[in-house]
């Protein structure tokens, strides 16, 4: 089996890359701009195709070349997202999902988030379905790419699956290490909440993965996390502490959205990347929960890190 990771230059990607090709699989692995770390592309199981998600004539030879794929590819950090996302989020990926159908791959697994499913809770948990009315556009557009991928393979060869992981957690993980800069200088709020939020080790993310691309009989959608939710403000608390850091101020929600506004138009105006946005801030205050059991059935019976609290040792 040969399975291309698309994003495989960036941080998810570039983690899965390196858990699979250390467990012996056969990997192609898709690039734009960003150059693949040297450790990859040198490994003696990886291939490297440069490919464009915007030009489907690129995406043919390592879609022909593949048995199943993952697709992290997108694009983050940049202002004024409710104009890009519905391309980069979904006209890229009806691209790649054409390709794929062309191309004779088996299962294409997307890589997601259960907040597509809008605001969920511990009494309410996110359970797979496709009905969503999120708020936020990146939802939206995530949204709307699983429902193009599934109504694409009714009656086809190729399988659909999405992995919905919700927050990843682990030593090198862009948030979680962005978290620890800041708190270094006393610089990560929150708002009061409560914010429900779902977390996952990277260590069981990769595992699951993994099941997901090689395991025979998978489909559709798996919601993934660990066996105890946690409010955003305690994960954040619980980071501090575990640091050595004062913990997060609290402070309104209004201060969040003007922050973001102004980031938006610096960015905007000297054409630099937007590490905050309003649209991540109106998913950040998304609550969500997930039921996990299918995860447990089909991809990962036995967590390595069944909490938040019993990880904390992997940062």
């Amino acid at each position: 089996m040969r399975i291309l990771i698309t994003g495989a230059a960036g941080n998810l990607g570039g983690f899965l890359a390196r858990h699979l090709a250390g467990r012996g699989h056969e990997l192609n692995l898709m690039v734009h701009r960003r150059p693949l770390a040297a450790d990859l592309a040198e490994h003696p199981r990886v291939r490297v195709y440069r490919a464009d998600l915007a030009d489907p004539r690129t995406l043919a030879a390592p879609c022909r070349d593949s048995d199943v794929l993952i697709h992290f590819a997108g694009v983050l950090f940049a202002p004024r997202p409710e104009a890009f996302l519905p391309t980069t989020n979904t006209e890229y990926v009806k691209n790649l999902v054409g390709a794929a159908l062309d191309g004779g791959v088996k299962r294409f697994v997307a890589v997601s988030f259960p907040h597509v499913e809008g605001e969920t809770t511990p009494g309410a948990p996110a359970t797979g379905r496709m009905e969503g009315r999120p708020s936020s556009v990146h939802a939206r557009t995530r949204l709307a790419a699983e429902r193009h991928l599934f109504e694409s393979c009714r009656g086809q060869a190729m399988v659909p699956v999405a992995l919905r992981a919700g927050f990843i957690y682990g030593r090198g993980v862009l948030m979680p290490e962005a978290a620890r800069r800041l708190m270094r200088h006393g610089l990560l709020p929150v708002w009061p909440g409560p914010t429900w939020t779902h977390p996952i080790s990277l260590e069981d993310f990769l595992d699951c993965a993994e099941a997901a691309l090689t395991r025979p009989g998978i489909n559709g959608v798996y919601n993934l996390g660990d066996d105890e939710p946690v409010t955003l403000q305690r994960f954040l608390d619980l980071l501090a502490d575990h640091w050595g850091y004062r913990r997060p101020v609290r402070l309104p929600a209004w201060s969040f959205y003007a922050a973001a506004a102004a980031v938006e138009g610096l960015a905007t105006i000297f054409h630099t990347a937007s590490p905050l946005t309003r649209d991540f801030i109106r998913i950040g205050m998304a609550s969500y929960v997930s039921d996990t059991s299918r995860m447990k059935r089909e991809l990962l019976a036995e967590l390595h890190h069944p909490s938040f609290v019993e990880g904390l040792r992997m940062l």
